[in-house]
This record gives C-alpha cells, sequence and structure tokens, in this order.
C-alpha cells in the first residue's frame, strides 16, 4: 500500500462538476493498494497516518496529531501510485491490486481512519475526479506500507 499524505487548510473532490468530498483541515490522502495488501497492512497504514503529529502546536513544532486539532480526511483511490516507469515512456501499472480487491481495501481503509477521526470522506473508486487542495506548509508525505 501506498499513499500520499498532504496537510491541507481545505481540500475536495469532484465527479461529473459534483462535489462528493469535502474537508477543512486536515489530510489530503492518495492511496494506491497493490495486489499483496490485506487488512492487516491497511490497518497498520491507517493508524500510521492518523496519528502522525504533523500540526504546529502553540510553540511552531509539528507535535499535534488529526485528533488533537480536530482534523478531518479525504481519501482519494489512486493506483497510479503504482506506476512503473523503468520501460519506455508509458506507465504499466501491472503492480496496482485488481479494482475489486484495491475497492475492497480503500474501503476497509477508510473504516480504519474513521476509527481515529470523526470525519472521513472520499472520492469516488475508479471515477474521473478533480481534486482541489490548499495544501498547508506545503507538508507532504508519501509512505509504502513495505517500509513501515
Amino acid at each position: 500500500m501506498r499513499t500520499v499524505v498532504q496537510r491541507v487548510t481545505h481540500a475536495s473532490v469532484k465527479v461529473d462538476g459534483q462535489t462528493i468530498g469535502e474537508i477543512g483541515k486536515g489530510f489530503l490522502i492518495l492511496l494506491g493498494v497493490a495486489e499483496e495488501d490485506d487488512e492487516a497492512i491497511a490497518d497498520k497504514m491507517a493508524d500510521k497516518i492518523c496519528r502522525l503529529r504533523i500540526f504546529e502546536d502553540e510553540n511552531g513544532k509539528t507535535n499535534l496529531s488529526l485528533a488533537d486539532v480536530g482534523g478531518e480526511i479525504l481519501v482519494v483511490s489512486q493506483f497510479t501510485l503504482y506506476a512503473d516507469c523503468k520501460k519506455g515512456n508509458r506507465p504499466s501499472f501491472v503492480k496496482a491490486g485488481n479494482p475489486e480487491k484495491a475497492n475492497r481495501l480503500y474501503e476497509y481503509f477508510m473504516k480504519r481512519c474513521e476509527t481515529h477521526v470523526q470525519t472521513v470522506e472520499h472520492g469516488q473508486f475508479g471515477a474521473d475526479m478533480k481534486v482541489e487542495l490548499l495544501n498547508d506548509g506545503p507538508f507532504t508525505l508519501m509512505l509504502d506500507s513495505k517500509e513501515l
């Protein structure tokens, strides 16, 4: 499982011109699922992200978590995080999980995030989405379950 976590002041996702997910202060999470991923990996990744202390405290130190600041989460499926660009100029996505499994783990991941924070919004799996955000910092992290 791979994620790109962006600390945002706000973020939203649209499908066919309609906003389907929107948050204020919190994390925009782009989530890619690999074929070998399972619920245990999703649990580990969600728990790690939700406990990240990357919000500033009263002293300007990145010391506060989502829960500490009342933050929200917007999760967007992103199979392209598994793009393999080693050969040629057209990326291969053979390392991404099959759509049925990826969607199941995407849904599972969001439910696990709900155990940490009150608001978890999402995009639409497999849809052509338009994502807007204001990255705060900018503060962007890439996490790979193989490195947790």
